[in-house]
C-alpha cells in the first residue's frame, strides 16, 4: 500500500514540477497541494513523511490497523475529484498542449532498443512494468495491466503519469480491502553464507529498480547494487533532446523525472 501511495506522491511531486518548467504556477501549486495529504498519510502510518524507514526484512515496523486503512481510502477519496481537474488542465488545455505535444518524441523502437524503463518507456507504448510480475502483494490483484501511450511525447509521458495516479488509488483501496489481520511477523536477522547472492526487480515510480546482494558470512553484506531507472533512462533523454529547440530542453528532460544522485550509486 504504501508502495503504491509513494508512487502517487511522486508523480504529484513530478506533476508539479512539469508545470513550472512550462511556466504554469498556479498548476505546480495545485499538484503539491494534493501531493502533502497523500504525505500526510505517511506521516500518521510510519511517522516519517519522505523518508519512512517503514520496512525491514520479512515485513514492516508496524502495522497498520483497520480504522487507519479506512482513513486512508477516505483521503484518497478527497483527492479524486480535485486530481480529475488537474489532468484535465495538463491534456487538454490548449497553452499546456503547446508546450508538450511533439516534444521530445521517441518511437517504440527507440525506447525499446534503448532499454527504457518506467513512464517514459510506456508513453512509447513499451508496455513493461514489473508489477505485472506479481512480487509480493502484486500478485494478490484482480487485474493489472501496464498503461501505456502511443504518443512517444513530452505529453504522452503526461498522460502516462496522470493514468498512474488513478491506477495506484485503485490498487491501495484493493489491497487495503484484502490486507490479513495477522499482525507484522518476527524481525529477521539474516547472515547470508559466503559466496550466496540474489537480485529482484522493483517498479518504483520512475521505473525497474535492479537490486543485487551478495554476502560474506556476516551480518553486513560483501556487496549491494542498485540499477536506477535514472541510470537506465539517460540514454533515451540524450535521444529525445537531439533537435529540439532550447526552450523545450527542461521539459524534455523532466520528462524522465530524473534523480541526478541515484544515477551516481
Amino acid at each position: 500500500i504504501l508502495h503504491e501511495l509513494s508512487r502517487v506522491h511522486s508523480h504529484l511531486l513530478w506533476l508539479g514540477l512539469a508545470a513550472d518548467a512550462f511556466g504554469f504556477e498556479s498548476l505546480f501549486m495545485h499538484c503539491w497541494r494534493l501531493r502533502e495529504r497523500v504525505l500526510d498519510i505517511f506521516e500518521a502510518t510510519t511517522g516519517g513523511r519522505v523518508i519512512l524507514s517503514y520496512v525491514q526484512i520479512g515485513g514492516v515496523v508496524r502495522d497498520i490497523d483497520a480504522d487507519t486503512l479506512r482513513w486512508i481510502c477516505d483521503k484518497l477519496d478527497s483527492i479524486e475529484g480535485e486530481y480529475k481537474e488537474i489532468c484535465a488542465t495538463f491534456l487538454k488545455d490548449s497553452s499546456v498542449r503547446s508546450r508538450l505535444d511533439g516534444v521530445g518524441y521517441l518511437s517504440q523502437q527507440q525506447a525499446s532498443e534503448l532499454c527504457m524503463v518506467g513512464p517514459f518507456a510506456r508513453a512509447s507504448n513499451v508496455p513493461y512494468d514489473c508489477r505485472v510480475l506479481g512480487h509480493g502483494a502484486y500478485g494478490e490483484l484482480s487485474d493489472f495491466t501496464p498503461i501505456t501511450s502511443t504518443g512517444g511525447d513530452c505529453l504522452a509521458r503526461v498522460e502516462v503519469r496522470c493514468a498512474e495516479v488513478n491506477q495506484s488509488i485503485a490498487i491501495v483501496k484493493e489491497l487495503a480491502a484484502k490486507i490479513p489481520n495477522d499482525g507484522i511477523g518476527e524481525k529477521s536477522k539474516l547472515k547470508p553464507a559466503v559466496g550466496a547472492q540474489a537480485c529482484n526487480v522493483l517498479e518504483q515510480p520512475r521505473g525497474e529498480c535492479y537490486y543485487y546482494a551478495l554476502g560474506n558470512g556476516s551480518a553486513n553484506l560483501e556487496r549491494m547494487r542498485m540499477r536506477t531507472p535514472t541510470t537506465q533512462n539517460l540514454a533515451g533523454m540524450v535521444k529525445a533532446l537531439e533537435g529540439c529547440d532550447l526552450a523545450d530542453v527542461p521539459n524534455i528532460i523532466l520528462t524522465i523525472d530524473p534523480c541526478i544522485s541515484c544515477s551516481e550509486r
